[in-house]
């Protein structure tokens, strides 16, 4: 039985395919967009941990698909609950005493205490203003009840609602987490032929430069961020700055973004100013430049640009430009696009193949 003609040209036939399979790729990826910044965590994470995971595979002699993952994602998972968890008690201890503030001043109203009218440029201002709202029990009733317990209830309930989206994101990011280590090979041959096939030979090499990337940034921009929190921790606990510790992990915490430090190491400074310490504020703001100087100009572009091979100026714009479109997933994102953009344009510039490939690169997982 002769089969019936073709109702479509083979142009048509392909056109057909790549529509039909750009279709179903925009409907999988609307169907699972909420979970994509997990998933994005996911990679990122395992991208950057995959030599350390690799080690400890290579010293089992024989490899659990089962155990060695789930160890390596209970690692990383108490090495983000247990900071968070710290800051946590002590926001909780903090939000007690400012109920407890709070009730003397609708009872008693408060005076302004002397530090706020030593505070630079709005110190007179800022004395009169407390004096009017909060020295008087009845002027301190007035602006609390200006508040709206209403409002605060509403507010209470919004950030109840987002911590709970952002625990089950948090969940099904170490899911992924857990099979990207156990399945991580096996992914990682898939990419290469898969860009290979599609895009010729050697074009794996943008997958590589994505993994160089992505470590280079955890490398200079998170390890070195949680070692200047470290030093300038160990500063404000000398200086005698309250909470030495809760500031020191904000500082970590902003270092991880450029020109975010100085923010929190001089409201620091400032705290010290009010206190009357003049010489503890200047050497905890002079010490924080210091630390950001040599940090930004010196060991990070070494760890990010080395590893990618990619200008500190471009470093800097992938990031910037990062953080302002993504957010926090930004910081590794906005990096690694430029990274894979200045890769080919080496590329049609005709640079050879040895120069364009980022030095000691492991499969990313």
């Amino acid at each position: 039985m002769d089969m019936p003609p073709p109702l479509l040209s083979p142009g048509l036939r392909l056109a057909a395919r790549v529509g039909l399979l750009l279709g179903l790729v925009l409907l999988g990826g609307w169907i699972i967009h909420g979970f994509l910044p997990a998933l994005v965590w996911a990679v990122i994470l395992a991208v950057a941990t995959w030599p350390l995971y690799r080690r400890a595979q290579e010293r089992r002699s024989r490899p659990s698909r089962v155990l060695l993952p789930t160890l390596a994602t209970a690692a990383l998972a108490f090495l983000f609950l247990i900071p968070l968890g710290l800051a946590g008690l002590q926001l909780a201890r903090e939000a007690a005493n400012a109920l407890r503030w709070f009730a003397e001043i609708r009872e008693h109203g408060a005076a302004a205490p002397d530090w706020v009218a030593t505070l630079p440029l709005v110190g007179e201002w800022a004395t009169g203003w407390w004096n009017e709202t909060l020295a008087a029990p009845e002027a301190g009733t007035a602006f609390l009840h200006r508040l709206g317990e209403g409002e605060l209830i509403g507010l209470g309930r919004q950030f109840g609602g987002a911590l709970l989206h952002r625990a089950v994101l948090f969940g099904f990011a170490l899911l992924a987490l857990f099979f990207l280590f156990r399945d991580g090979d096996v992914l990682a041959d898939q990419v290469h032929r898969v860009a290979d096939r599609l895009f010729g030979p050697g074009s794996h090499r943008v997958a590589d430069q994505v993994t160089a990337s992505v470590r280079g940034t955890v490398s200079g921009l998170v390890l070195v961020g949680l070692g200047e929190g470290v030093l300038l921790g160990i500063a404000y606990a000398v200086a005698g700055v309250p909470h030495p510790v809760l500031l020191g992990a904000l500082t970590g915490v902003a270092a991880m973004i450029p020109f975010a430090a100085p923010v929190v190491f001089g409201a620091a400074a400032l705290l010290l100013l009010a206190a009357g310490k003049l010489a503890a504020a200047i050497g905890v703001f002079a010490f924080g430049a210091l630390v950001l100087f040599v940090a930004d100009h010196a060991i990070r572009p070494a760890l990010i640009g080395g590893a990618t091979r990619l200008p500190f100026l471009w470093v800097l714009l992938g990031i910037l430009g990062g953080v302002e479109a993504f957010g926090l997933l930004g910081l590794f994102v906005g990096p690694a696009v430029m990274a894979v953009l200045v890769l080919l344009w080496r590329d049609a510039a005709g640079e050879s193949p040895a120069a364009l490939h980022p030095p000691g690169i492991d499969n990313p997982g």
